[in-house]
């Protein structure tokens, strides 16, 4: 079950686009299927065909994203994170061998489209949840046993009301 925590950028960024799709989108794509169905048979009508596919796409991403953003806690940063890791925390690890990588933890529905950002459910982020910088981490997954060390923990202070 994914945690239902979800930064504020997050959040205005879901409903943007829940926004978008329910006054822009829906709308145009409803004009094509009325056009497209006037033309008579539907069956070998591949505007209508392929519009009306794209309309119910649509309408399951507005119930989908309605239905999210009525669950979702935002969670804002706040001074007091600073130096620990918590929701929303930018965190600069490094292994054995000096690979660094740079992750955010945040909520299940930001994740999509950005190779830096984890689900704060991941078992990486779990590993980092209340650790300071310096601190080693060891992280279990499928793939085995992983040994990083914290170099940096920052917040971005623009992710409040």
């Amino acid at each position: 079950m994914k945690t239902p925590l979800i930064t504020r950028k997050g959040y205005l960024k879901l409903r943007d686009e829940l926004d978008f799709l329910w006054r822009e989108e829906r709308p145009e794509i409803t004009r094509k299927v009325t056009w497209a169905a006037s033309l008579g048979d539907r069956s070998e009508n591949a505007d209508y065909q392929y519009n009306k596919k794209k309309l119910r796409e649509i309408d399951r991403r507005v119930r989908y994203l309605r239905k999210c953003l009525e669950n979702l806690k935002v969670v804002d940063y706040s001074p007091q994170q600073e130096g620990k890791v918590f929701f929303g925390a930018w965190v600069e690890i490094e292994n054995d061998d000096g690979k660094t990588m740079t992750l955010r933890l945040v909520g299940y529905d930001e994740i999509f489209g950005r190779r830096d950002y984890i689900s704060i459910d991941s078992p990486m982020a779990r590993a980092l949840v209340g650790k300071h910088a310096d601190d080693e981490l060891t992280v279990t997954t499928e793939a085995g046993r992983f040994t990083w060390w914290i170099n940096r923990i920052w917040y971005d202070p623009t992710d409040k009301a």
